[in-house]
Parts: structure tokens; sequence; C-alpha cells
């Protein structure tokens, strides 16, 4: 496993400490991303819910994401790039579950998790490091990057096609995190740099 970096190291402090905070205070009120149509939307949502959990597991699993994928990432790319990477990667995920919410038939409270940076930093990951095989906890069975990726991207869709508005912000964050390394590259639908 890699050594833990400056900016991903403060990030899993900060959710641990916003969570702790969370058992306190009431604080998803104000930072958990709501529907816009609800009356308890606010426009920093779409960046605040990120820092929020909904339960220990979310968070464990969320913070032991975020050192496998984005600690080599982060030496890599620099901290501004890689910040600006988790940033694109959670505000994706918040389209994907606003633009969701906000068709008929499906409504939800909110939403709370890093679930969407997460799963950008597992695209990157597949998109740098396509054969890299990894040991991922579940299930126990060496493969892959780039099928490990494929495989959790399948499984969000059919969750979110079958109402898991959650899992819908988890493929709004790949969606970002392939359209930004895209962008990054120059490769189409962008135009090549010089």
């Amino acid at each position: 496993m890699p050594p833990i970096p400056p900016i991903t190291q403060f990030l899993m402090l900060a959710c641990t400490a916003i969570f702790c905070l969370q058992q306190i205070l009431p604080i998803a009120r104000w930072f958990a991303l709501f529907p816009v149509a609800s009356s308890l939307f606010l426009p920093w949502q779409p960046l605040t819910y990120a820092f929020l959990h909904g339960d220990m597991l979310h968070l464990f699993f969320n913070m032991l994401g975020l050192w496998m994928f984005g600690a080599e990432l982060e030496v890599m790319w620099g901290r501004k790039r890689y910040l600006s990477f988790l940033a694109i990667g959670a505000i994706f995920g918040a389209i994907t579950f606003m633009v969701a919410t906000a068709l008929p038939g499906m409504g939800a409270n909110s939403l709370v998790g890093a679930s969407g940076s997460i799963y950008a930093l597992l695209m990157a990951a597949a998109m740098y490091f396509p054969d890299r095989t990894i040991m991922p906890l579940f299930p126990p069975i060496p493969m892959k990057m780039k099928v490990f990726v494929a495989v959790f991207g399948a499984i969000s869709l059919v969750l979110g096609l079958a109402g898991g508005l959650g899992s819908l912000a988890h493929l709004g964050g790949m969606i970002g995190g392939f359209l930004t390394i895209r962008y990054w590259r120059g490769q189409a639908p962008f135009n090549r740099r010089r």
C-alpha cells in the first residue's frame, strides 16, 4: 500500500472529523445534498455533501478507496490537479443526483458521501494502470484494474436503474473522471492541445 501523501491524509482526517461531528450536531441539514426542488437545497451542497457519510462502514470504505487509489495519483499529478480532480468527481456525482431527482417519480431525501470522487479515482486508476493486478476485499479475487472498475461500474448501473440514486452518483463521478482525463490528454471529444 502506498504511503499517505498530504492532501489524501488531510481529506481522510477531515472526513473522519466531520463524521464525528455529525454524531453530535445536525450538520447534514445544511451540508448534505438535497434535491434542487427541495426547500432544503443550498448552493454549496454539490461540494459539501462529499465530506459527510451515512455510517461508519460508508466512511471506512470511502477512506480506504481514497488511500488505495488516490495516494499514487496525488503523487503523480501534484496537489492542485489532484484536488481539482476530486472536486470534479464530486460535482459530477452531484449533478447526476440532481438530474435524477428532478425526474418524475425519482424522489430522494438527500445524498452524502465521497463516493463520486472515489469512483472518479477508480476510473483514473483504470485509465492510467489498466493492466495492474489488484486484490479487492470483496470479492477477494485477483483482477486487472480495468476489470475491477468495469465490474463496479456495472454494479452501480444496475443498482441505479433499480432506484438507488446514490449509485447513479457513483456513475456520475466515473463519467466526470473519464471526461477530465480525456480533456487533460487532449482526446476526443475535446480538441487536442498544442
